[in-house]
C-alpha cells in the first residue's frame, strides 16, 4: 500500500448539500443522534445559528454548530467522522466556530461536556474554556450530568494571542490520512 500524501482541512459554511454527510457522522458519533431534519432547519429557518462542516480533500470529516444570542455563543455540536478523530479536524472546527462568534460580536463562547468526557474537557481547556457549573442529568441517554464550560472574553488580548497560537500551531501540523490515532477520540461534543 502507498502513502498517501498529508492533506489540508478545511473548514467552511455547511449547506443544504452537504446534509447527507453530516447525518453519517452524526450518527456515527451519538447515541442520540438528532432528527434528520433538524439540520436543515437550523440552515433554512434560524438566523442565530452558524454551521460549518470540515472538508479533508473533497470529503466531508466533521462538522460544528453555535448560536449566537445576545452576546453569548452557545456551542451547541460537533463531531469529527471516526476515521478522522485525534488528527486535528476538531481543533479545526472549534477554530472556525470560535471565529465565527467573533464575527458575530459574542462576548464569550459556552457549551455544555460530559463530565465523563476528558479528552474533549482537555480540548476545550486548552482553547480557553473553563467549567463555570453543572448541569444535572443532562444527558437523555443515560441521565449524565454536563460541565458547563465558558470562555473568558473573546475580544481579550489573551484570549485573541492564545487562538492566534493554535492556529500557528495547527497550521504547521499536515494531517496523515493513513495515521492510525493512538489516543481516545476528543472529537465529539453535544450540548
Amino acid at each position: 500500500m502507498v502513502a498517501r500524501p498529508p492533506v489540508a482541512v478545511r473548514v467552511e459554511a455547511m449547506t443544504v448539500a452537504d446534509l447527507p454527510a453530516v447525518h453519517a457522522i452524526e450518527r456515527a458519533s451519538f447515541s442520540v443522534p438528532w432528527p434528520d431534519d433538524a439540520y436543515r432547519n437550523e440552515l433554512l429557518t434560524n438566523r442565530l445559528a452558524s454551521y460549518v462542516v470540515a472538508r479533508a480533500g473533497d470529503e466531508i470529516v466533521g462538522f460544528g454548530g453555535l448560536w449566537v444570542m445576545v452576546d453569548e455563543a452557545h456551542i451547541t455540536t460537533f463531531a469529527v467522522e471516526p476515521r478522522w478523530r485525534r488528527r486535528g479536524v476538531g481543533e479545526w472546527i472549534l477554530l472556525a466556530l470560535l471565529d465565527r462568534a467573533v464575527e458575530r460580536r459574542a462576548r464569550e463562547a459556552t457549551l455544555e461536556v460530559r463530565l465523563s468526557n476528558v479528552p474533549a474537557r482537555r480540548l476545550y481547556e486548552k482553547y480557553g474554556f473553563r467549567p463555570v457549573g453543572i448541569r444535572p442529568r443532562y444527558y437523555s441517554d443515560n441521565g449524565e450530568d454536563a460541565l458547563i464550560m465558558t470562555t473568558d472574553a473573546l475580544a481579550s488580548q489573551a484570549m485573541r494571542e492564545r487562538l492566534t497560537s493554535l492556529r500557528a500551531a495547527l497550521e504547521t501540523r499536515p494531517i496523515d490520512p493513513d495515521a492510525v490515532p493512538d489516543d481516545p477520540p476528543a472529537d465529539l461534543y453535544r450540548g
